[in-house]
Parts: C-alpha cells; sequence; structure tokens
C-alpha cells in the first residue's frame, strides 16, 4: 500500500504525493482544491476547468474575485449564491429556487458539463424539513475519476435513501459551525455516514473576525487523522491517490504567503 507524504514549502501550495519515483510524482494527474472561507470552494480539474462551490462575499474573507466554468449554488442565502464574487460565472446551477410565495423548490440536476458531472440530492436546512431554514441541496462532483461531495448548509443527519444517492465520495465538504448548520459532533456522524475515501474538509465555522458560528474546535476533537494546513488554502489531489483512511484537513482561507524579496545590496538601484 501507497503510503501518503505531506510536504508543506514556503510560499507553495501544499502537496500531496503518492510514494512514487519522482518523475512519476511530476507526471502525475493532480486536481486542486481551494477554500475561500465559508462554504466557497474552487475546484481545478486536471486540465484546468474550474467548479465554484457557493460564491460568498462576506467582508472578513474579502471579495475572492475568482473564475468559474461552472458554479453551484447549493441554496438562496447570501452568503451561498453571491455570484458577483466571480469575474467568470461559466453555466451556473441552482440546487433551491424560489416557488409560490415564500416556499422553495429542489431542481434536480444531473448534467455533464464537457467532462465534469454535477448533480444534485435534495436535504434540508434544519431538522424540521426545511420550517425553519428551508431546503438545501447536496451537490455532487465527479472529475477526473474522482467524486466531490459538497453540503451546503445541511442541517440533519442523512437518510439511508440520501446516502444512497450520494453514492461513494472521495473528498467531502462539511459544515461544522453550528448555529445554522450541523453542528461538530453531528458532522462527525455524517462523515460516518458518507465515508469519505481520501479527505474530509470542514468549512462553514467561525474564524477569527467572523463569529457569527462556532469554530471547527468541536469537530476536530479526537479526529485520529487531523492535518492542519492553514499556510495555505489550497489542497492538491493526485487523481490515483490512495489512502488507508481519510484525512481531516483544515485549511486556510487565504492563499499562501509569499516572502517579501530581499534586496541584493551589491546591486545598484536603476536610473530613473
Amino acid at each position: 500500500m501507497n503510503r501518503l507524504l505531506f510536504t508543506l514549502e514556503l510560499g507553495t501550495p501544499v502537496w500531496l504525493k503518492l510514494a512514487a519515483p519522482a518523475g512519476a510524482q511530476d507526471d502525475a494527474k493532480k486536481v486542486k482544491l481551494r477554500w475561500f472561507g465559508q462554504s466557497m470552494f474552487q475546484l481545478e480539474t486536471a486540465a484546468g476547468k474550474l467548479v465554484v462551490f457557493d460564491p460568498q462575499m462576506i467582508p472578513t474573507f474579502g471579495p475572492p474575485r475568482l473564475s468559474a466554468d461552472v458554479t453551484l449554488i447549493s441554496h438562496p442565502h447570501n452568503d451561498h449564491n453571491q455570484l458577483e464574487a466571480l469575474k467568470e460565472k461559466g453555466r451556473v446551477f441552482e440546487g433551491v429556487r424560489a416557488g409560490k410565495g415564500t416556499k422553495t423548490e429542489w431542481v434536480a440536476v444531473d448534467e455533464k458539463v464537457g467532462a465534469i458531472r454535477v448533480r444534485t440530492v435534495g436535504t434540508y436546512h434544519d431538522t424540521t424539513n426545511g420550517m425553519q431554514r428551508g431546503k438545501n441541496s447536496v451537490w455532487v462532483v465527479e472529475a477526473d475519476g474522482l467524486t466531490f461531495a459538497h453540503l451546503g448548509d445541511l442541517g440533519h443527519e442523512l437518510t439511508e435513501a440520501q446516502v444512497k444517492a450520494i453514492g461513494k465520495v472521495d473528498v467531502l465538504m462539511v459544515p461544522v459551525g453550528g448555529i445554522y448548520t450541523l453542528n461538530g459532533e453531528q458532522a462527525k456522524k455524517i462523515v460516518e455516514q458518507i465515508k469519505p475515501r481520501l479527505f474530509v474538509l470542514p468549512m462553514h465555522y467561525g474564524v477569527p473576525g467572523y463569529d457569527d458560528l462556532l469554530p471547527a474546535t468541536e469537530f476536530l476533537e479526537e479526529q485520529k487523522n487531523l492535518k492542519k494546513l492553514t499556510d495555505t488554502n489550497e489542497l492538491e489531489i493526485p487523481v490515483e491517490m490512495k489512502a488507508d483512511e481519510p484525512a481531516v484537513v483544515l485549511l486556510g482561507w487565504k492563499g499562501p504567503t509569499k516572502p517579501e524579496p530581499v534586496p541584493d545590496p551589491k546591486k545598484q538601484p536603476e536610473k530613473k
């Protein structure tokens, strides 16, 4: 069984590599997953296609201004559906849309955009079948042979039918901040239900400067395979990756900080 090697280099993204010869590592196809705070992620496929989940414009996180070939919105709340956060939106899919009056309706999506398949599984934003906070959709994305599940603002444990509809998952993005969604202990139960193969990424929790939600502390407690990679917001995943057990990865919501260049004292300043 190949073992995972985690290396973090200053000023560069995190590389998660299979223990293989250097040439094989360099040539391996990889996907990239970037977190931009709250529930906003950008998935970059091996071919460079971009999928953005739940764009937001919360001031704490700063306006990301990303580009997307596909934009996925789990539900119509203003911290999940801010299309103005995107320079390019590509094809936009909504998992929940407005119905009659104050009602909302799930949108059954199962489509391919090029080599990317996107589909929805209908869930709720609370434990009362949407009576408090409405409906929510789980997004399941298949790309490069990997399956990514983004749970949006899930607020309850899943039924057997919902787990079956989601199917096998390699990378899971799960809310853990409570108040409006799953809290840490509930999120752990969801992870047990879905059983992702490679990674679990917590989202939708409080951070310094944004305390509307609880921090990720409860979810992170007693996690046996926890990787805190808060110096970067990017996770690289080889498409042929194998793992004995999934890793819980805590990302930062900013990109890696590049050190300021050190001036060369011998170099003369340019004449203006």
